[in-house]
């Protein structure tokens, strides 16, 4: 990553973001987090909706969200990923964090707030795909699954080489929930990307993993429901 340099004005900021974060504080919910699985170094339990909130009184600052992101408190990390600019972003920060993610609520958080806007979105999707460690793939399929949503105007051939690399990543029942998500996305998009996403679910069905057999089957039930052909019909550009 790229060496910044500090400045007292980003301090100062800084400083009074940590303390609104503690002035918000919620042990109650900190503790729930933690029985659920949701570690951190630091976790204040301070809502989502509160943390919008506090991000909407600062303006964006990429050394303010490196700042924060270094402090590594959950409610930092979530501020980070809300102030940082797009623009400014690297994919050696992109990898950078999204190696060090260490539950889903923040790899959701920060691929949904700024991984999707940032210019390296598709490229870093699908390579995170292809990764090694459970928590890069959940980001990856998470991000492919937002631009699905957001990018109106993307090709439809950008999303066609996700479809090998989720056959590949249901093997991994940890991942069902989110692939789940992302083929339904994908195949909203268009009657080409649907009729895909149909055939996955077919392939998804000749598996030797039960688990895996059993989404393919909610997936083609799911996507070849009236539901979808009504999409069709009140939204005749995605012809489904």
């Amino acid at each position: 990553m790229d060496f910044i340099l500090d400045n007292q004005e980003t301090e100062q900021k800084f400083q009074k973001l940590l303390s609104l974060i503690k002035s918000r504080k919620n042990g109650d919910v900190s503790v729930m987090m933690s029985q659920k699985g949701l570690k951190y170094k630091l976790n204040w339990g301070v809502s989502l909706i509160e943390l919008r909130e506090i991000a909407k009184q600062f303006e964006s600052d990429h050394l303010l969200a490196l700042k924060l992101w270094n402090k590594q408190w959950r409610e930092t990390m979530i501020l980070a990923s809300l102030l940082d600019e797009p623009e400014k972003v690297t994919e050696e920060q992109m990898d950078y964090w999204t190696k060090s993610f260490e539950n889903t609520e923040i790899a959701e958080q920060v691929s949904a707030n700024l991984w999707v806007k940032c210019k390296f979105a598709f490229v870093k999707a699908l390579e995170w795909c292809r990764g090694k460690k459970y928590l890069v793939h959940f980001t990856g399929i998470h991000l492919m699954s937002r631009l699905a949503v957001t990018e109106k105007n993307a090709i439809d051939e950008m999303f066609e080489p996700f479809y090998a690399e989720l056959e590949v990543l249901a093997r991994n029942t940890k991942l069902h929930t989110i692939i789940y998500r992302s083929v339904i996305a994908l195949g909203s998009r268009s009657a080409l990307l649907n009729t895909q996403s149909v055939e996955l679910a077919l392939q998804m069905q000749q598996s030797d993993f039960e688990d895996t057999v059993k989404l393919g089957e909610t997936l083609y039930e799911e996507l070849t429901s009236p539901y979808f052909k009504e999409i069709g019909k009140t939204n005749p550009n995605k012809n489904l």
